[in-house]
């Protein structure tokens, strides 16, 4: 609620959009939150759950301050809007499979999951990056750091978590590639 109170406050006294892609994906991982289906079995670790806090909620401290230089704001609404795609791409692929910590609610290969193992946090970080160079500050930086460190280390505990499966481990000789293609 804070994150969007600040978003609107900006926009009446700008009446610029500065992260309108990044609370359209905000509101659509609550809808995804809502209908998922049930998982076969999910992490207890408590740090696992952290993790899936601060990558998933992490990203509503982020504030409409800072620098509104014109280019980032294209720049950062391109970003933006490549990293809604993304997520919707990723979302339609998983279906009712969406969770919040590790867990087991079947493997998807489709779509963006035949490309990299994790798309939906390669989104969150196109939909961060983009929001971070149309408000350009040391604390959204800041946010954007925190936020991706939490990502990281939750595909991380996911893969650790689904390893235990021979399909997890057939699927990772076939796409391998966790965010970012020829990087990681």
């Amino acid at each position: 609620m804070l994150f969007a109170r600040a978003g609107l406050e900006h926009y009446l006294r700008t009446h610029s959009l500065v992260g309108a892609m990044f609370f359209a994906e905000q509101l659509w991982i609550v809808v995804a939150f809502i209908v998922r289906r049930p998982a076969r079995a999910v992490s207890q670790r408590v740090s696992d759950w952290l993790l899936a806090f601060g990558g998933t909620f992490g990203g509503v401290l982020f504030r409409p301050d800072g620098a509104h230089l014109h280019w980032g704001i294209v720049v950062g609404l391109v970003a933006q809007v490549a990293g809604l795609a993304l997520c919707v791409a990723s979302f339609f692929a998983l279906g009712r499979s969406f969770g919040f910590a590790p867990a087991d609610r079947g493997l998807r290969r489709s779509g963006p999951y035949a490309i990299v193992r994790h798309p939906i946090y390669a989104s969150y970080f196109l939909l961060q990056f983009g929001y971070v160079l149309q408000s350009i500050s040391a604390r959204n930086a800041l946010v954007m750091v925190f936020v991706c460190g939490c990502n990281v280390g939750r595909a991380r505990a996911e893969e650790r978590f689904l390893a235990t499966s021979g399909r997890y481990d057939d699927y990772r000789t076939v796409v391998r590639w966790r965010l970012l293609p020829g990087v990681w």
